[in-house]
């Protein structure tokens, strides 16, 4: 009985260690076949076909983007190529184990079988049982004959469990051989594709490197136009950093008035006390409530799992802080936040639970601010929006459509704050 529990249980986690690895390798194949989706959609992005060096840049930022994206998924691809190549180590090594016992057990049968043949007849087993000296003895021996049988018939049935874990093992380890060879095709299809926009960024920088007059008024455009719309975002957090103090020091009176409440007989100290710790703090100290505490411990354990701020296809095309472009020469930005392109008729949508803060104005186009406790999410470039001031959000709640210029371009500038920290934002998406 007990030889036929550990049995079970050696079947048991076969078993589980198949369905494992076939999880593990459909797993790999899902995230290989979402991140191939994002990047063939992402090619699918609009470019401008004109030649002026504002339309260039822009296909410039796109193609690189788009080429980001792509050594992402070909680095993906290659991790995955090693961690599969383990599992098949793995396998061959449990395989190998696996035809040993095999081999073993078939060997214990064959003797068992040859054993039983020899002593086949009902007369013999009786002869061998009452030749016994004493009844002691007679009963040891028949017991005996009964275990001897009751082992023949586990032996087999060890013997048929162990060929099916065989086979079923080499089933897992060419499924994952195959999964191998598929990746391995998708890596160098990719590498393919990669050189192909490498030569295009190529011609691109060419025709740019002509016009280095034109590109460097272009950028000084873009950054006087950035430094205004980052100005006010400025201006906007700090009313919304002095609100908060507010409600904090609000909140702290009505604790301590309640507390002074039930202590008889020290109500002027407790008032005293009180007063000394609602004193107004310095401008920027972001004291905040209850309520504004809990979002922002929540919204910290959500770094890296945020949804990304629009929805559609997508190429991040301008990144956080300042970085030189690569083949222009003195053409350096400084972004304080990150520029997502998407496609026509693609909306803002909020990365996290929180309360819409502001909603304003900049060139013709629609801003809006969504306060998640200390912390306070910027969406620009907006058409038109769906929410005002005061309005409570869930993660994914579409916020307002996203403006496409006249190139066809649909551009969302995205910032992440920390009171008056600027963060980088793709250090906290989900990507």
């Amino acid at each position: 009985m007990k030889r036929l529990l550990v049995l079970l249980m050696v079947c048991l986690l076969c078993v589980q260690g198949f369905t494992q690895s076939t999880r593990k390798i459909r797993e790999l194949e899902k995230q290989h076949a979402e991140l191939q989706k994002q990047i063939s959609a992402s090619e699918t992005l609009l470019q401008s076909t004109k030649k002026d060096v504002k339309s260039q840049l822009d296909n410039l930022a796109l193609l690189s983007g788009q080429i980001n994206e792509r050594k992402k998924y070909i680095e993906t691809i290659e991790q995955d190529v090693k961690i599969i190549q383990t599992e098949v180590s793995r396998l061959q090594v449990e395989l190998k184990a696996l035809q040993r016992e095999l081999a073993d057990k078939k060997k214990k049968y064959e003797q068992s079988v040859k054993y039983m043949y020899q002593n086949k007849s009902i007369q013999e087993k009786l002869m061998f049982i009452f030749s016994a000296d004493n009844l002691s003895q007679m009963y040891r021996r028949l017991r005996y004959v009964r275990e001897y049988a009751d082992y023949q018939r586990l032996q087999g049935l060890q013997v048929e469990r162990k060929q099916k874990q065989v086979s079923e093992k080499q089933q897992t380890l060419l499924a994952s051989r195959k999964a191998k060879e598929e990746m391995l095709k998708q890596g160098e299809a990719e590498r393919l594709k990669l050189e192909d926009q490498e030569k295009e960024r190529k011609t691109l920088l060419t025709s740019l490197q002509k016009k280095q007059r034109s590109i460097q008024s272009e950028i000084s455009k873009k950054r006087r136009s950035a430094d205004r719309l980052n100005a006010q975002i400025d201006r906007l957090i700090e009313i919304e950093i002095e609100n908060a103090r507010k409600r904090a020091e609000e909140e702290a009176r009505r604790k301590a008035e309640k507390k002074a409440e039930t202590v008889k007989g020290k109500a002027v100290a407790t008032r005293e006390g009180t007063k000394a710790k609602i004193a107004p703090s310095k401008m920027g100290e972001y004291k905040v409530d209850s309520e504004d505490r809990r979002l922002s411990g929540v919204f910290t354990q959500n770094k890296g799992r945020l949804p990304v701020p629009i929805t559609g296809p997508y190429v991040i095309v301008g990144h956080f802080g300042q970085y030189q472009v690569k083949g222009l020469r003195n053409v350096r930005l400084d972004n304080k936040g990150i520029d997502i392109k998407g496609k026509d008729g693609a909306q803002a949508r909020a990365i996290f639970d929180g309360e819409v803060s502001a909603v304003f104005q900049y060139n013709g186009l629609s801003n809006v601010l969504v306060r998640h406790g200390s912390y306070i999410s910027v969406y620009c470039n907006l058409s038109s929006v769906l929410v005002k001031k005061g309005s409570v959000l869930k993660a994914r709640d579409i916020i307002g459509q996203i403006n496409t210029d006249k190139d066809g371009n649909t551009v969302l500038h995205f910032q992440l704050r920390k009171e008056t920290e600027k963060l980088n934002p793709e250090l906290w998406l989900h990507r």
